[in-house]
Parts: structure tokens; sequence; C-alpha cells
């Protein structure tokens, strides 16, 4: 078990796609992990609902925000961030992503959950700005990078709904 190395996550794009339609895999592969880009934002319109078995799960919806000379602007408050990579974990790894420094610094964050063995998709992160001032966004900016896990062993992976999402 361990943190994947960046040549490791290379061979591992190379050879089992873990990773697709990025935007530039030299500035994206990082020493530990994998910055993902920003592909679109939207805003959550109405309530969500959770509960045990997901029976009753109502995920809100959401509202796209539109770029403008591939900018947007985001007042301070929780958004959905949709990234532009395709990420494909294998059965004996995981992964967890971290927002990067910069973002933090400029008044926002990342929420994420776990990214299970198994997942397939163009995964959605929650972006919270806290900037009394707002932060502006270009399309295709580095938000979130993702650091790859190896199990010590092999799980039946991932089958939840987000299983293909976005792709």
């Amino acid at each position: 078990m361990g943190v994947l190395s960046k040549d490791e996550i290379r061979r591992l794009i190379e050879s089992q796609s873990l990773i697709s339609d990025y935007v530039d895999l030299e500035t994206q592969l990082q020493p530990n992990g994998f910055d993902c880009t920003l592909r679109k934002v939207a805003r959550i319109s109405g309530e969500g609902r959770l509960d045990f078995d997901n029976s009753e799960r109502r995920i809100p919806e959401t509202e796209e925000m539109p770029f403008e000379n591939e900018w947007v602007f985001l007042e301070k408050g929780y958004y959905r961030a949709y990234i532009n990579e395709v990420v494909r974990i294998p059965n004996d790894m995981m992964a967890l992503a971290r927002p990067r420094s910069s973002l933090i610094r400029a008044g926002a964050n990342i929420l994420t959950a776990v990214w299970d063995a198994g997942y397939v998709g163009r995964s959605e992160v929650g972006l919270v700005v806290y900037n009394e001032d707002g932060l502006w966004l270009k399309r295709n900016a580095r938000i979130v990078q993702l650091v790859f896990f190896r199990l010590d062993g092999e799980t039946e992976g991932y089958s939840g709904i987000y299983r293909g999402e976005n792709v």
C-alpha cells in the first residue's frame, strides 16, 4: 500500500487509461498526484434529500454558469464544479482529491468524497467560494489534485449510481 508516484501514474495513464481527456499531461502530472481541470460550473437549484438506503434520495438540480471569454465569475457561495478528465480507478486502488493550494489562497475550497476502487467517470466536486469579493475561474483551470493509493488487495469495486457519470 502507498501513494502512487508521478512515474507510476504516468505508466497507468499510458497502459490502462487511468486518466483520459486531460488538457496537458506534463503540466497536470504532479510528484504525488494528478491535477484535474475545470470543465464547467453550476449553481445548485433546489433542495436535496438523503436517507439510509437511497430509496428517497433527491439530488438538487443545477443551473450551469456561462463562461464569458473563457472565464466565469463566482460570487460567495456553493457550486458544483465538473472536471474535464475521465478517471478509471482499478479495483486495487482508490483516490482522494484535495484542492490546489492556489484555490485555497484565493479564498475557495473543494469538497469531495472518496474515489472508490472501480469508479469510472468524469466527476463532480463541491466548490465553496468564501472570498467576499468572489472568484474568477478560467476554463481548464487546475482546481483539484487527485492522490492515488494502492490497496493491499483487489476489491469488488464501486457499483453505485455515479459510476460512468458525465461520460
